[in-house]
């Protein structure tokens, strides 16, 4: 009983300890000052020319990326343009004696043989195996104006080259020198240097009245055959053959307002 009532009375002595500890404990004194941890840096913003990836690659519809790469401008100045692709004009004067071609046609006509004529608003083409073919200028003020100007004979390929203006804009055009075949192009041609295919590329990235993009031919068979054609929202100007597979050209494209150009090169054929 004695054991029990000295358990009973020390019980809520027991109790009352931790609630007294707690209440005895000093007060948490403050930390020392401890500098925080200096943020992270924001990451480097790359140059403008390495942020622009829709530059560096042309997608094809088959899926398959074909990579674009810087080039080095001096290299593309010693690689050879062939005489009848010439540079858009740059300001409105340079484009309306662009489209008074008649002069520099009549100089290439003299040249170009009694295979090739021109009767007033009418050019006559004479295949070897089909008959003669005529195209008729529309004139100016025709809603459907359209103009075929003879540029020059590609005896390598057996290819009359015509460029065709519009009201707004323009193609070129192959005629088959044997069958009179009318090929529609893009832009010029550019041979490769063994023969066997030819790229046509085109800038229109301000005024946007031509596609923009790429086209690859190849000259294995009787006739031109399209291998494959991209447009893009960069152009391609004056590309040129680094060898049978690379070429090399004047990509422009679109930024801070303005067209910007840089020399680059792509590898067409695998």
């Amino acid at each position: 009983m004695f054991r029990f009532r000295t358990a009973a009375a020390a019980l809520p002595l027991a109790l009352a300890l931790p609630a007294c500890s707690l209440r005895m404990q000093p007060a948490e004194k403050a930390r020392p000052n401890v500098p925080l941890l200096a943020q992270p840096a924001p990451a480097p913003t790359p140059p403008r020319i390495y942020r622009l990836e829709r530059l560096d690659t042309l997608v094809q519809v088959s899926g398959r990326v074909l990579r674009i790469y810087p080039a080095a401008r001096p290299v593309y100045e010693q690689l050879s343009s062939p005489a009848w692709v010439v540079a858009k004009p740059a300001s409105a004067e340079e484009e309306d004696s662009f489209l008074d071609f008649t002069a520099e046609e009549r100089q290439r006509l003299a040249k170009a043989g009694p295979q090739v004529t021109r009767t007033g608003r009418t050019l006559h083409l004479r295949p070897g195996k089909a008959p003669e073919l005529r195209l008729a200028n529309k004139p100016v003020d025709d809603e459907r104006y359209i103009a075929y100007e003879y540029v020059a004979a590609l005896p390598e390929i057996r290819q009359w080259l015509l460029s065709v203006h519009l009201y707004e804009g323009g193609y070129f055009m192959l005629i088959d020198q044997r069958t009179g075949r009318r090929t529609q192009l893009m832009a010029a041609p550019v041979i490769a240097p063994d023969g066997r295919h030819f790229v046509c590329g085109n800038s229109d990235v301000l005024a946007r009245f031509e596609p923009s993009g790429l086209q690859l031919w190849s000259l294995d068979e009787a006739a031109p055959r399209l291998l494959w054609e991209r447009r893009t929202e960069w152009g391609c100007t004056q590309p040129r053959w680094l060898d049978n597979r690379t070429i090399l050209f004047e990509q422009d494209f679109f930024d801070k307002g303005d067209v910007d150009t840089r020399v680059v090169r792509l590898r067409v054929l695998p």
